[in-house]
């Protein structure tokens, strides 16, 4: 088809146009077995080039703006000492003509890293502050069997009191509290409210398990309550703005205290980072200085003055009888 017209044929094409024999598939694509070298010879080259090429290095964050104004994203986040930070907010709510009575908030950032891979497990807890900052009182339920003991509960300011009767209407829902006390002689009978409760269970290590009624509920329904969230924060007031700075800074390091027993003095300290803001205002990072729990520091004291004691004390021979 080809062909010219007039019957002759080019010289070398019916070598093109024949049709060759059935090939086997090496002889059909003798390019197949050296396709994968090349590819692999091809990524080599291109990580070699990758390494080779010099990645621009990012810019270090400038400390200190010179000007009023100047993008944020160019400069270290700067940090204020507690009281210049209480004396901030304050001001701010001064210049934005705020409610004078809002409240004050911290967010603290935690390290939750043990040794060997371990990690402190999210925790809740409850401390009372110097300085109140709400006239609310926790809602307090306790578990006893004995009149006498109920009699004292309810004196002292128990929301609700009871026994074994209690446990349908917990489960249900039906009667809810901020916190639960009991005494030793019902905690067996008080199984079945284990994974309801949760975190809330009566314990001796909450403090939530004992003899001393009136000792429980004074500290509980008074009490501030703190959770971990996210797994590394903790988001919690603190105070009112319209304090005196000395209080919410008591009431702040009250919490911080609290928050370094979580985590053993010789490692890192739980609290990397500490974040202080009021309802309407930005948050101020902290210098955590003077802050944070010196533990270990006397923890060392203590050993070295045991260690001179020991030394300065004459050994004492054996009387013998």
């Amino acid at each position: 088809a080809l062909a010219p017209r007039c019957g002759w044929v080019l010289p070398g094409l019916e070598q093109r146009l024949a049709v060759p024999a059935v090939l086997s598939p090496a002889a059909a694509r003798p390019y197949a077995t050296a396709a994968k070298p090349a590819k692999k010879d091809a990524k080599r080259s291109r990580q070699e080039k990758v390494k080779e090429k010099a990645w621009p290095r990012r810019r270090p964050l400038m400390t200190k703006p010179v000007d009023d104004v100047y993008l944020t994203w160019l400069y270290r986040r700067p940090s204020y000492g507690l009281e210049q930070a209480v004396g901030m907010l304050k001001k701010f709510q001064e210049l934005d003509f705020t409610h004078p009575k809002q409240f004050v908030y911290i967010n603290v950032f935690l390290d939750m890293a043990l040794q060997k891979k371990k990690k402190v497990d999210p925790f809740s807890s409850s401390v009372t502050l110097p300085h109140r900052f709400t006239d609310d009182m926790n809602k307090v339920l306790v578990f006893t069997e004995n009149a006498q003991e109920a009699e004292v509960a309810r004196e002292h300011g128990a929301a609700v009191v009871g026994g074994v009767e209690l446990i349908k209407w917990i489960l249900e829902d039906e009667i809810q509290a901020d916190f639960y006390v009991a005494v030793p002689a019902i905690i067996p009978k008080l199984i079945p409210l284990r994974n309801k409760l949760k975190r809330k269970y009566p314990s001796t290590r909450r403090n939530s398990l004992g003899s001393d009624i009136p000792k429980m509920l004074q500290f509980f329904r008074e009490c501030h309550e703190y959770t971990v969230e996210d797994e590394n924060v903790i988001k919690t007031r603190i105070a009112r703005l319209d304090m005196p700075t000395e209080h919410i800074i008591a009431n702040l390091k009250i919490i911080i205290h609290d928050i370094c027993t979580f985590k053993p003095s010789n490692l890192d300290p739980i609290v990397q980072r500490l974040v202080i803001r009021s309802s309407t205002s930005e948050g101020l990072l902290l210098n955590l200085d003077g802050i944070l729990p010196q533990a270990q520091k006397v923890e060392e004291k203590e050993e070295e003055n045991a260690t001179d004691e020991g030394q300065q004390k004459p050994v004492q021979e054996p009387v013998s009888t």
